[in-house]
């Protein structure tokens, strides 16, 4: 196994980016693209489920090796505490799904007031629910990126273009507000000689 701290820190990154996709493919109630329904959610929940089982055999392939690098436990430590976030947004969604049959179920009933009040109610849980999940999604995505730049920390050059991007700061003496420009790229000047 290569357990470099560049190729561990490009897995926490791919996890990190499974998360954000899990997030974006997240239900919205009242858009008709992603509206909620039982069968994309309960889709969903597999996909977490999978992420789960990725998440330990990441943790297992780590912790079985017998020639472990200093920054293997940090990285053994942050995929174990990815599951945690994996888990509660699969739980929600099990909630979502279970809100989801319910409303099917009583279609039919929806104009009587009982019914109704019920209904609307399943629907506030099902939000929360959905809400739950998104920020536990987001929660481990950003865990993991943060894991990810211990282990590797980021190059020279893509801290330098970090710093020069939108948070430029004021030069010494520009009335507040005004920030100037980033500077142009080394390489482009270099080029052009």
């Amino acid at each position: 196994m290569d357990n470099t701290p560049l190729s561990d820190a490009l897995a926490l990154r791919a996890t990190a980016s499974a998360f954000d996709a899990q997030r974006g493919k997240l239900p919205m109630p009242g858009d008709p693209h992603r509206s909620p329904d039982v069968a994309a959610v309960a889709r969903q929940i597999s996909e977490l489920g999978k992420l789960v089982t990725d998440l330990g055999d990441e943790v297992l392939f780590r912790a079985a090796d017998q020639d472990h690098a200093p920054h293997t436990a940090r990285v053994i430590t942050s995929f174990a505490a990815a599951v945690e976030p994996a888990g509660e947004a699969a739980s929600a969604l099990g909630a979502v799904a279970h809100q989801l049959a319910f409303l099917n179920q009583t279609e039919s009933l929806r104009d009587q007031p009982d019914a109704r009040d019920a209904r609307e109610a399943a629907v506030r849980v099902m939000e929360e629910a959905l809400a739950t999940a998104g920020a536990a999604l987001h929660d481990g995505a950003n865990s993991l990126h943060a894991a990810s730049a211990t282990v590797s920390p980021p190059s020279a050059r893509l801290q330098a273009a970090r710093s020069r991007s939108v948070t430029a700061s004021p030069a010494p003496g520009a009335p507040p507000g005004v920030t100037t420009a980033p500077a142009a790229p080394s390489d482009r000047i270099a080029r052009g000689r």
